[in-house]
């Protein structure tokens, strides 16, 4: 058995997640910091699919990725069992960080979108620039403007 995994698609990655009990309070409504958690496990599946072994790097001292801006706004609940997509898209590439918008859909409702800004950091903590094969494969990830 393999654990959950998304897919790209053009510029757009997948994810599925499902509502299980312990996501949600009393009501049967999932709580609000499980958002972050199902986006944060989307962008870290997108940097597997894109060959990026953040663990590596980062136990070489290399650096690794942080959040250091995120804007969420919820528009409808997710419930208990329901099946779930993040879709996530790249936004835009800078030398030291990525701006991710993600999407948290219910078929075709959109319950929540999140703008992330990841970080490339230093083991000090401090902004470095990404490793350019990294740069490299986020580019072919990014969303392309239309023409």
């Amino acid at each position: 058995m393999q654990p959950p995994s998304g897919q790209i698609v053009g510029s757009r990655h997948h994810y599925p997640v499902r509502v299980f009990f312990e996501d949600t309070d009393l009501s049967g409504i999932a709580y609000h910091a499980n958002y972050l958690k199902w986006c944060e496990r989307a962008r870290s599946d997108i940097l597997r699919l894109l060959g990026i072994d953040q663990r590596a790097a980062f136990e070489a001292g290399d650096g690794f990725y942080a959040v250091s801006e995120a804007n969420i706004k919820w528009r409808r609940p997710a419930r208990f069992d329901d099946v779930l997509i993040v879709e996530t898209r790249c936004t835009e590439l800078r030398a030291a960080s990525a701006r991710m918008h993600q999407t948290i859909l219910r078929g075709a409702e959109v319950l929540a979108e999140i703008d992330i800004i990841a970080a490339f950091l230093a083991s000090n903590g401090r902004p470095r620039r990404q490793p350019e094969a990294w740069r490299a494969a986020f580019a072919s990830f990014i969303e392309k403007e239309p023409e």
